[in-house]
């Protein structure tokens, strides 16, 4: 199973439109995992990652070998790409993608603090992560 989906420019750019508030400029996003997590490259050849989940972006890596060497290994894949629950989707519940599908949570983690394999659904790629950028957006600006 592959772990991982690519998108074209145009649907990257409509899904991290709501992302704004975070620092993208000079990253083009290459990949993303079967949840919509975006790995993004920078002029400098350095890997960023940007967790829909935890609404956060970090440099993750120096370059393309240090992302792959990660990503070869069971502890990065299940990290980075959320292997366990992908697999669990695919295998158990039968879910499968189209090209412009990938694994959603509804309602999403962050709301029900869950992560359950049967609370997994498909949705299209670029609803699913130009919405968690709003909800991030939004409560990134919330008074505390």
């Amino acid at each position: 199973m592959e772990l991982t989906k690519q998108f074209s420019e145009r649907e990257y750019a409509a899904a991290l439109e709501s992302w704004a508030w975070l620092d993208l400029d000079g990253k083009a996003a290459r990949f993303t995992s079967l949840f919509g997590d975006v790995f993004l490259e920078s002029a400098d050849g350095a890997w960023w990652f940007l967790d829909t989940f935890e609404g956060q972006l970090v440099r993750g890596w120096n370059s393309r070998a240090d992302l792959a060497a990660e990503l070869d290994t069971e502890g990065g894949q299940e990290r980075c790409l959320l292997a366990p629950l992908a697999m669990g989707a695919y295998q158990r519940r039968g879910l499968r993608l189209d090209a412009s599908q990938i694994y959603a949570y509804a309602p999403p983690p962050i709301v029900t603090g869950s992560f359950d394999v049967d609370r997994i659904e498909v949705f299209g790629f670029v609803a699913v992560v130009n919405t968690a950028g709003q909800l991030h957006g939004q409560l990134q600006n919330e008074p505390s």
